[in-house]
């Protein structure tokens, strides 16, 4: 049986994961989802909605060369709306981050339920793809 990944793929993806954990270097988890990131706007009290959980994501990931965010932050966590989703200028989020030195990547799960069998106990559930 022929290995999952070919040798160039497993050189590619040992490169990407060193270079996300490279020295000093962290994750940024901006994977929100709309409930969460509402709970987030409500305190301010700013409306959920779309514009607004976009304009939200543009002020973290828009940040000028200048701030080197891409000296600390090696990766960064995206809700699946988020992936899709470009700044005012028409720049999507994700060559944002990449222009940083950034690597983006998506939340896989669709949050956390109650384990059947269990006494309460919780589990993520996934979302059958990965971006």
């Amino acid at each position: 049986m022929a290995p999952a990944l070919t040798k160039a793929q497993q050189k590619e993806l040992r490169e990407i994961a060193q270079s996300i954990v490279a020295n000093g270097k962290g994750i940024l988890a901006a994977d929100e989802s709309t409930g969460t990131i509402g709970k987030r706007l409500g305190s301010i009290e700013v409306e959920n909605t779309e514009d607004n959980r976009r304009a939200y994501r543009q002020l973290l990931f828009s940040l000028p060369k200048e701030a080197k965010i891409g000296d600390s932050l090696g990766g960064c966590i995206l809700f699946e709306e988020t992936l899709y989703q470009n700044a005012a200028d028409g720049t999507p989020f994700v060559k944002l981050l990449q222009d940083h030195g950034i690597v983006p990547g998506i939340k896989v799960d669709k949050g956390v339920v109650v384990l059947p069998g269990t006494n309460n106990e919780n589990c993520n559930t996934r979302s059958g793809w990965i971006g």
